[in-house]
C-alpha cells in the first residue's frame, strides 16, 4: 500500500520520468524526478493535429455465458481483465509505456445489456514498482455510473495487489447509460488513470436502442490530455496538488485525430477522461449539436446547444447530424476552455470530420433529431424507485449540503479529508439516507480558484437549481446526473433517491469526491451510508485473493472492429 508521505513525496517531485529506466527482478525502477510543464518532443515526434487515424477501442468478448440456475430470465456474461504494462505509440516515432487494462488504451469496451449480470475478473499483473511513482501499481476498479454493492463499487481502500484478482458484479438493472470503468486507488489513482487505467462500459436497453443511433453510428469519444517527455515517455506534474493539465489532447488515445463520417447522424458518447482538464467543445460550423444523454441516461428533452461544459468523468451523448454537409468537408470539434485550466498552443483543438460519400449502408443510423425521449422509467418501481427526472421537492424528506474548499492548502469537504475517515475506522460519515429515500444536496464550490467536478457514488440526480444560469440548470444538464460542475464559487442543488436496486442485499458505504482526480487523491473526499454502515462493508466482504490461475490464463477474444478512421 502506497503511503501518503510517499505520495506527498511524489506530488512534491512532480513528475518520475522513464528516461533511463532500469529494470531489475522487481519490474520497473524509475529514474530520478523530472516535473515537466509542457511536453519535450523534438518537432519529429511531435504530434500535428488531424493527422491522426480516428479509432475506437475493441470490444472484448465474454469469456462465458449463461444463465443463473439455469433460469433464461436471469443471463448472465463473465469477462476477464489484466491489468499489465502495455507499449502504445500516442505520438510519432516513439513508443510509450502505458499501466492499462489488458495492457491497451483505451481499455476494452465493455456492452452491456440491461437485465444482464455482468462479471468482471480484474488481475494486477503489474511488476513491483510504477511508472511515475515509486511503489508498486496497486489498483483498485470503479464502475462509474453503476449501483453496485458496496463491495464492487471500487472503494478506494479495497485494493488488489500485484498478483491478486478480484471478480467485480455487476447488476445492469438500470436505464441504459454511458459508464465507464477506471482505477480508484487512493493516493494514486491519478497516476493510474493518467497511466492508461480507463475504458467505457456502455449499458444498453430497448427504450435507448429504438430511439438513438446504433452500430457504425454509435461512437465512443474518450477525451483526455498529456504530458510526453522526449523520449515519449509519460510526464507527470501535478502543479502543487492542483492538478496536471497537458499540452496533447487525445480522442481513445489518439492525438487530435481525424475520423472520416457519412452524411448521416451520429451519436457521440463523450466522456472525459482527463485527469483534471475541462472542456468547452463546439464545432467550427457554428451548428448546434443535439444533448440526448447525461450521465445516467437519455434526457427527457432534447436539447440543442452551440458548446456545452464538461469536466472530469462527465459524459454526454451528443447527436451531430452530417447530412446537409458536402463530401470532402471538414468540420472541427473545437475545444473553448474553461476557466483556470492551463491551455496551450493545440489544446483549443479536439479532434476533425471528414465528410465522405454515402454508399447506402446506413443500418443504425436515424432518419432525424428526436424532440423527445422516453426512457421506460425506473426498471424497479416495486420496490418504491422513482424515475430520477420525476423527481420533485415534495418527495424530500432531508436537505444537505457539501462545501468543497482548500484550506490551508488541505483539499476538504465541509472540513474533513479522507485522512479523517480512516482514522475513524471509515465510521465517519458526511449522511446516512435510508434506502430508497428522496432528499436534496446542494454542492457549494468554496475554493475560488479551482473548479470541482463532484462524483457521488452509487446515485443518478437531478439538478433542480444554480447559482448560476438564472438559477436553472444548463441546456445540456437537464438529463440525471451523477457529476456536477462545480465552477468557481457555483453552487448545485440535485435531487437524488438512493435506490439500492431489486438486490434486496442493498446498501452501505460509498464515497463522494472531486473528480480531479489531483485533488480526490490528496483526500478531497468524504463517504456517505445507505441504511446501516456495517452492511457489505466493502473491504472485507469480498477482498481480493493471490490469482491461483497463470497471468495469461484468459486470452483476450474481440469482436471485429470498423475501419480504423470511421
Amino acid at each position: 500500500m502506497t503511503s501518503r508521505r510517499e505520495v506527498l513525496q511524489v506530488g512534491a517531485l512532480g513528475a518520475f520520468s522513464m528516461v533511463g529506466v532500469k529494470t531489475s527482478g522487481a519490474g520497473l525502477v524509475p529514474a530520478a524526478p523530472s516535473p515537466i510543464t509542457s511536453s519535450q518532443l523534438a518537432p519529429r515526434n511531435t504530434p500535428v493535429p488531424y493527422r491522426g487515424i480516428f479509432r475506437r477501442p475493441p470490444e472484448l468478448v465474454p469469456f462465458a455465458t449463461g444463465f443463473d440456475d439455469g433460469d433464461r430470465a436471469r443471463p448472465f456474461e463473465r469477462y476477464a481483465l489484466t491489468q499489465k504494462l502495455g507499449q502504445a505509440q500516442f505520438v510519432p516515432g516513439l513508443m510509450t509505456t502505458l499501466a492499462g487494462y489488458n495492457g491497451i488504451f483505451p481499455g476494452p469496451t465493455i456492452r452491456a445489456t440491461q437485465g444482464t449480470r455482468i462479471e468482471v475478473r480484474i488481475r494486477n499483473a503489474f511488476p513491483g514498482s510504477g511508472l511515475l511513482f515509486p511503489g508498486p501499481i496497486n489498483t483498485v476498479t470503479h464502475l462509474h455510473g453503476s449501483a453496485s454493492l458496496p463491495q464492487y463499487d471500487g472503494y478506494a481502500n479495497d485494493i488488489t495487489v500485484p498478483g491478486n484478482v478480484k471478480n467485480y458484479h455487476y447488476p445492469n438493472w438500470q436505464t441504459a447509460r454511458t459508464l465507464w470503468y477506471h482505477d480508484h486507488k487512493h493516493h494514486i489513482t491519478a497516476q493510474n488513470v493518467y497511466s492508461g487505467l480507463a475504458g467505457s462500459y456502455p449499458l444498453s436497453d430497448r427504450f435507448e436502442r429504438a430511439q438513438l443511433p446504433q452500430g457504425e453510428f454509435d461512437v465512443p469519444l474518450m477525451l483526455s490530455d498529456a504530458l510526453f517527455n522526449a523520449d515519449g515517455s509519460l510526464g507527470f506534474n501535478d502543479n502543487d496538488q492542483k492538478g496536471l493539465w497537458g499540452d496533447i489532447i487525445m480522442v481513445n488515445g489518439v492525438p487530435w485525430p481525424t475520423m472520416k463520417v457519412k452524411p448521416r447522424i451520429y451519436r457521440f458518447r463523450v466522456l472525459v477522461a482527463s485527469i483534471s482538464r475541462s472542456y468547452r467543445p463546439t464545432l467550427s460550423t457554428g451548428d448546434p449539436v443535439y444533448v440526448v444523454g447525461t450521465d445516467a441516461g437519455m434526457v427527457p428533452t432534447v436539447q440543442a446547444v452551440k458548446s456545452w461544459r464538461q469536466g472530469t468523468a462527465e459524459r454526454y451523448e451528443i447527436l451531430i447530424d452530417f447530412r446537409h454537409y458536402n463530401p470532402g468537408q471538414m468540420i472541427e470539434l473545437r475545444n473553448l476552455s474553461n476557466k483556470n485550466n492551463i491551455d496551450f498552443a493545440n489544446t483549443d483543438k479536439i479532434m476533425q470530420f471528414k465528410v465522405v460519400p454515402d454508399p447506402g449502408t446506413g443500418a443504425g443510423s436515424i432518419s432525424s433529431i428526436p424532440a423527445t425521449l422516453d426512457d421506460g422509467g425506473t426498471p424497479n418501481p416495486a420496490q418504491g424507485g422513482i424515475s430520477t427526472m420525476a423527481l420533485t421537492p415534495g418527495l424530500v424528506v432531508a436537505k444537505r449540503d457539501l462545501r468543497f474548499r482548500r484550506d490551508h492548502g488541505e483539499w476538504t469537504i465541509n472540513g474533513v479529508r479522507w485522512d479523517d475517515v480512516e482514522k475513524s475506522g471509515f465510521t465517519k460519515l458526511f449522511g446516512n439516507p435510508r434506502p430508497f429515500a428522496v432528499e436534496q444536496w446542494t454542492i457549494t464550490n468554496e475554493s475560488g480558484g479551482w473548479f470541482h467536478p463532484v462524483h457521488i457514488h452509487v446515485v443518478d440526480a437531478k439538478i433542480i437549481a444554480r447559482n448560476t444560469n438564472g438559477g436553472k440548470p444548463f441546456a445540456w444538464e437537464k438529463g440525471p446526473k451523477d457529476v456536477f460542475y462545480a465552477g468557481e464559487n457555483e453552487s448545485i442543488t440535485a435531487l437524488m433517491q438512493f435506490n439500492t436496486g431489486p438486490d434486496t442485499g442493498g446498501g452501505g458505504r460509498y464515497m463522494i469526491h472531486c473528480h480531479n482526480l489531483v485533488h480526490e487523491d490528496h483526500d478531497m473526499m468524504v463517504q456517505f451510508s445507505i441504511g446501516d454502515l456495517r452492511k457489505n462493508d466493502p473491504i472485507t466482504t469480498d477482498p481480493p485473493i493471490r490469482d491461483p490461475l497463470p497471468a495469461d490464463h484468459f486470452r483476450p477474444v474481440y469482436r471485429p472492429g470498423f475501419p480504423a478512421g470511421t
